[in-house]
């Protein structure tokens, strides 16, 4: 199939259509509904739902194209032994991981603050990951299942931008990923860790990676 090339920061952005697969980092409502982990820290949860939509744009042409997607949700054991107490109890939150919250309990897996939200829900045939750090990589065995679908591009949408997104987007560079960051289709709590991020990932001759808008990924996907 014909390389795709996406207008993009720092230079081209070239890619594989059927070896390149779309990321959702953490979309789930612990980070992006009030009563959450995120609303916990005293965020003001409102400012990430501008990704939502074109996330769901996004996802719509993935599947349209029966391209590979991936989910991720940051999510705990129950008894919260792969939550070092380095991460659990830094801060003074509100709640901490593993409390009990109007969702559940926070980032626990299977409890509803988890989920991923409606607008986004994964498909059945889709990669769901629960990851118990920031990365997606880190303890969850999802190099081994992209490299058994032969995926060799990623591309990042999902929140927050500085935190998960980027540290997944690291992950994949050091694997061996090539890998782009949709603008408009992540979020941060604070917009200018987003700018921050944008602007390391992409510096040095795109030494982590690349960024563009959704609308010049979309455009590249149907130039006509």
């Amino acid at each position: 199939m014909k390389r795709i090339d996406v207008p993009a920061t720092p230079f081209h952005y070239p890619f594989s259509p059927g070896r390149t697969a779309l990321v959702v980092i953490d979309m789930q409502r612990d980070f992006v509904e009030p009563g959450g982990f995120g609303a916990s820290l005293g965020n003001d949860v409102t400012r990430l739902h501008a990704a939502i939509e074109p996330i769901a744009t996004l996802l719509a042409a993935w599947r349209a194209r029966g391209w590979p997607v991936v989910h991720t949700r940051e999510a705990h054991r129950g008894d919260l032994s792969d939550c070092p107490p380095a991460k659990r109890l830094r801060g003074a939150p509100r709640l901490r991981i593993g409390d009990a919250g109007t969702m559940g309990r926070l980032l626990i897996r299977g409890e509803p603050g988890t989920a991923i939200i409606p607008a986004l829900a994964p498909l059945a045939d889709e990669l769901v990951i629960d990851k118990p750090g920031k990365g997606m990589f880190w303890s969850t065995g999802l190099h081994d299942m992209l490299q058994a679908q032969r995926v060799s591009h990623l591309v990042f949408t999902g929140v927050t931008t500085e935190v998960c997104v980027q540290t997944s987007m690291r992950e994949a560079n050091d694997r061996g990923y090539d890998c782009l960051l949709v603008e408009d289709a992540t979020e941060s709590y604070f917009a200018e860790f987003k700018a921050a991020t944008l602007a390391m990932i992409a510096a040095q001759g795109a030494i982590v990676g690349w960024h563009a808008p959704s609308a010049a990924l979309l455009a590249a996907l149907d130039p006509a």
